[in-house]
């Protein structure tokens, strides 16, 4: 069987200390998803949850647990789970679609953003998140479409899981999964499989089944992403792939990388990193994570496609935080398409208010040059003006809580008064 051509899309990056400056973990992650798909950023507060509760994800009902953590997600805007996130505790967690020689089940399970925001919202480290997502993809598996769109699009799932203090790097075939401790200071995830000989957990039959298929003799070392999927793990580094173009950005900057830094990555257009076209990068997150647990860990979403024309807004986890309501998609209850069946019979609009006028904005940016350049200014000094507060908040180790509360949505204002 001949492998399937995947789009190609997401990159997930990190940076350990010393890699990372400052003594902080920074993690980033671009989502590229089809052009015209809208992604939501949202907050959702800790909750308590009664005995024996369901819990009703993107396509089935599973167990509720007691207690959920605050979470900040984003999110394309028709589905439960996320592209990325993060939550109260400092764990950050993105997912990659991957392929191999597990054929892929297109039968309605936990999609991969299921169990993103699963992870987040049920592990306060990266080490239970892990966990979490290996236990939930034993007992439901993971399947169903993953576009809105009556066209099937599914895939298996990689993810990048950080915390204050460590990252997992988690790739999955099927139900059999491996997953690697981040050493080194660096690491990246895109859309192939991509833990070789260095196995630090692993499904208890991962090597027996891939015996049991002949992909593997059991006498050679075992090096995973080679034997479960279709690429030369000799050349990963050195290809031309994206993989290998974020591996390179990483090291180039591998000491001294900050958010900025980071920001930079997301917008790099030449690796396709930056992606355009049908699949677009159409929401990016960078978080920094100080390993002071008195110090607070800082989120950005931009909640728009596009980093390069795009603001990166602070989010800091802070009691009595409203609803993001300018970066909120609207609702359709039991009406919506997704929840139908036979379901996509058709799309609503599910443009938010920031989404609709960074739209007119581009059409700015593109088609009017001095005007265009003009506001890309604008937002660019408003990004910079927002890194440095964070910056000085994270020097000073304190901050207005009353402020805080609403620094996004109000980050959110700001970028809107000047697309308008």
């Amino acid at each position: 069987m001949f492998p399937r051509p995947p789009p190609r899309s997401c990159d997930t990056f990190v940076a350990l200390p010393p890699a990372a400056a400052g003594g902080r973990v920074v993690f980033g992650k671009n989502s590229d998803r089809p052009a015209d798909e809208v992604q939501e950023v949202v907050h959702f507060p800790a909750a308590a949850h009664p005995p024996g509760a369901a819990l009703e994800c993107t396509y089935i009902k599973i167990d509720q647990v007691e207690k959920t953590h605050a979470v900040v997600l984003s999110r394309p805007s028709w589905l439960w789970g996320a592209e990325m996130g993060a939550n109260e505790h400092g764990v950050c967690i993105g997912n990659e679609a991957v392929w191999g020689r597990e054929e892929i089940c297109d039968d309605e399970a936990l999609l991969g953003m299921d169990l993103v925001r699963l992870g987040l919202e049920r592990a306060d480290t990266a080490e239970k998140a892990l966990a979490v997502i290996v236990d939930l993809l034993e007992k439901y598996g993971q399947g169903g479409n993953c576009m809105e769109s009556h066209m099937v699009f599914t895939y298996h799932n990689s993810f990048l899981i950080a915390d204050r203090k460590e990252a997992w790097v988690l790739e999955t075939s099927g139900k059999y999964w491996a997953a690697e401790k981040v050493e080194g200071g660096v690491r990246n995830i895109s859309n192939q499989l991509s833990i070789t000989t260095k196995i630090d957990r692993e499904h208890p039959e991962l090597k027996e089944y891939a015996k049991s298929k002949g992909w593997w003799d059991g006498e050679k070392e075992f090096d995973f992403a080679a034997t479960y999927s279709y690429v030369n793990t000799a050349r990963m580094t050195t290809s031309r792939g994206r993989y290998c173009e974020g591996y390179k950005l990483l090291n180039k900057h591998k000491g001294s990388i900050t958010s900025e830094i980071m920001m930079q990555i997301l917008r790099d257009k030449e690796s396709g990193i930056n992606m355009e076209g049908g699949f677009m990068t159409t929401g990016s997150m960078v978080s920094v994570l100080p390993q002071q647990p008195n110090l607070p860990c800082i989120h950005f979403f931009t909640g728009t496609p596009d980093p390069a024309r795009s603001v990166f807004k602070p989010f800091i986890f802070v009691p009595n935080i409203t609803q993001l309501l300018k970066t909120s998609s609207p609702t359709f209850g039991h009406d919506d398409p997704v929840k139908k069946q036979p379901r996509f019979q058709n799309k609503p609009d599910r443009r938010h208010e920031l989404y609709k006028k960074h739209e007119s904005a581009a059409v700015v940016m593109e088609t009017i040059e001095g005007q265009g350049k003009e506001m890309l200014k604008e937002i660019q000094e408003l990004e910079k003006q927002k890194i440095s507060e964070m910056e000085s908040i994270l020097q000073n180790a304190c901050f207005d809580v009353n402020q805080v509360v609403n620094l996004f949505s109000q980050c959110v204002e700001e970028e809107l008064k000047i697309y308008s």
